[in-house]
């Protein structure tokens, strides 16, 4: 086998190769047998047609089928075959059937048959061959043969063992050739596959898995769609960027964009880039729910990246940062273009328009650890998330007041029964998420608080007996009598 690179070339050279050697070896067989039944007197000297077609018929197939092979290599291979079973059954009516020699090259024909692969494709092959027998009887009419001479039908034997011993050698250096080639190809896809998993780091993960799949051609377009659009960065990053060691600086924002991220893709949103600190990801493409649920997604997401915060603050805090770092982060629900944009050879998937615009403004309005929305965003999220109208603002690209709505939190953890409590004081940090604690530490948990605040009263009523003053007894003086 020459080339492996390619499965269609191993369809167009290497099976045509190993058919046409096959076919010129079978129809050699008919060509000798003919030819030795004439010398033996057994054939007509007529019959001498059936051997000089059967020298050539191999290889004018070959010559013709070329360009079929090359277009159609498979449906090609399957004519030949069938051809190949309707020319010997002609050729059997034509010497009339005699059992000894039918016999034999039904075995030789069964075989190419078989090689075919499948049992419907030898089911019509064995029609073929009927009809070709049946077509033969029919124009050469049919008498009963002569018992078939036994040098004849050795002759005939012989060549049938030679066809199907080298048909069984094609056979298995085929099997070993598709076995390299599938091994060949598996490494290239295990390569690919690696490459493919490389490439994803560069894109959001929705692109490329809508790309991968074939949802999604890579090029030039864009549309009109409602997203809903998020914004955020870290107050006070640059500063602090200028205070720290650059290695230290580097790890504290990966980890910060890593720990972001995956909450981003928790809950389903698109992320278009990293600009420094700051993080824009959308909602509603390539994949949408719904805008409302979209919405709700991504309120939800600024609210468990707004908690989370708090745990790498106390991680941070750990390794020796003081400094309180907070994000602040935007949203807004509106109509963009969303797409490719770039030229043929770099694109960038990204959205713009005015909306985008707006979440960035409203990012850049928020103090630190607050999350503000727009009036289209709160319509959407309101019966499920508390927020607190914050006045409006005058923001650069808008001619009106923009409205400001703050996120408090979800309306089930301000009722009566939180889920979520943090409360942080000098010497004691509290941050509990009581929906995510599993059933098994539960208990553990319960028992370390009330051990927490056992210890902390009995500290607190050493503490108040220690400044409690003490009381001294009254002192008398007298006359001893």
């Amino acid at each position: 086998m020459s080339n492996l690179q390619d499965p269609s070339h191993f369809a167009e050279t290497t099976l045509p190769k190993q058919d046409y050697m096959a076919r010129i070896l079978g129809y050699g067989v008919a060509a000798v047998t003919v030819t030795i039944g004439i010398l033996m007197g057994y054939f007509e000297p007529a019959a001498m047609l059936v051997t000089l077609i059967a020298i050539a018929y191999p290889h004018l197939v070959y010559a013709a089928s070329r360009p079929f092979r090359i277009r159609r290599a498979y449906t090609t291979r399957q004519f030949l075959i069938h051809g190949d079973a309707v020319l010997c059954g002609f050729f059997l009516g034509y010497i009339q059937l005699p059992v000894e020699l039918s016999v034999l090259f039904l075995v030789m024909i069964n075989t190419s048959f078989i090689i075919v692969g499948s049992f419907t494709a030898w089911a019509f092959c064995i029609i073929s061959l009927v009809s070709g027998a049946a077509a033969g009887v029919l124009i050469f009419g049919h008498v009963p043969p002569e018992p078939v001479p036994v040098g004849l039908f050795l002759t005939c034997a012989f060549g049938v063992a030679v066809h199907l011993a080298v048909s069984a050698f094609n056979s298995n250096r085929q099997a070993r050739d598709l076995i390299r080639l599938k091994q060949k190809f598996q490494g290239q896809v295990e390569r690919f596959q690696a490459l493919s998993h490389q490439v994803s780091k560069y894109v959001a993960p929705q692109v490329w898995e809508s790309i991968f799949s074939g949802r999604r051609q890579a090029k030039l377009e864009t549309q009109r769609k409602k997203l809903v659009i998020f914004f955020s960065d870290i107050v006070g990053f640059s500063s602090l960027s200028e205070q720290m060691e650059a290695e230290a600086f580097t790890d504290l924002l990966n980890q910060y964009l890593t720990d972001m991220s995956r909450i981003a893709l928790k809950y389903g949103g698109t992320i278009d880039k990293f600009i420094g600190d700051g993080i824009m990801i959308f909602f509603g493409d390539p994949k949408s729910k719904g805008t409302k649920r979209d919405a709700l997604a991504c309120v939800s997401m600024a609210i468990e990246m707004r908690r989370h915060m708090l745990k790498l603050r106390k991680q941070w805090a750990e390794h020796g940062m003081t400094a309180p770092l907070q994000i602040r982060m935007g949203i807004n629900t509106g109509y963009c273009t969303v797409g490719n944009f770039g030229t043929e050879s770099r694109m960038d998937y990204t959205i713009i328009g005015k909306e985008v615009n707006l979440a960035s403004r409203l990012e850049s309005e928020a103090e630190p650890g607050e999350i503000l929305v727009s009036h289209e965003t709160y319509a959407l999220i309101k019966d499920k998330i508390i927020c607190r109208q914050r006045g409006s603002a005058m923001v650069k690209g808008f001619r009106d007041p923009v409205p400001l709505y703050q996120v408090v939190d979800y309306r089930r953890d301000l009722g009566s029964n939180p889920s979520f409590m943090n409360h942080e004081a000098e010497g004691f940090s509290l941050y509990l998420e009581s929906d995510k604690v599993r059933d098994e530490d539960r208990d553990k948990v319960a028992d370390a608080l009330e051990k927490a605040a056992t210890k902390l009263r009995t500290r607190g009523i050493v503490q108040k007996k220690v400044e409690k003053p003490a009381v001294v007894p009254p002192t008398t003086t007298g006359t001893t009598h």
